[in-house]
């Protein structure tokens, strides 16, 4: 069963097929860099196996082979491709899917990079919302 996926403005949509080559958290200082997040979730799919079913996307490449594909409307980074590290992969932002919780990550990637202060983010208070609200 496809799942699908897009921008937070919905002008750019994208659909996998199949199971992923592997669902992972990202640490890199790239990543890092291109969401503002301290981590990002992907999902690499067989490129035969991702569609683009509506809008078109831009591409940002810092070096020249990692192409960072995101909406030109609203900003949201969709996918991202590297034939030279990622041969025939398309890595889906797994978060910008309909249903995130479908691929969860089964592994940590990139973690010589990680920030420190990540190793216990998980161990800080939790709140259903804002504190105090």
């Amino acid at each position: 069963m496809p799942l699908e996926g897009g921008c937070q403005c919905k002008q750019v949509r994208y659909s996998v097929r199949g199971k992923p080559e592997h669902s992972s958290f990202c640490h890199c200082a790239d990543c890092r860099a291109s969401s503002g997040a301290p981590v990002m979730v992907w999902s690499a799919f067989p490129a035969e196996r991702f569609n683009v079913i509506a809008g078109e996307a831009t591409v940002y490449s810092s070096n020249g082979v990692s192409m960072r594909h995101f909406c030109p409307t609203c900003g949201t980074g969709l996918w991202y491709t590297n034939e030279a590290a990622l041969p025939g992969l398309v890595d889906i932002q797994t978060v910008t899917l309909d249903n995130p919780e479908a691929l969860p990550p089964d592994a940590h990637i990139q973690a010589a990079e990680e920030l420190g202060w990540m190793k216990t983010a998980h161990d800080l208070p939790h709140f259903e919302r804002y504190p105090g609200a």
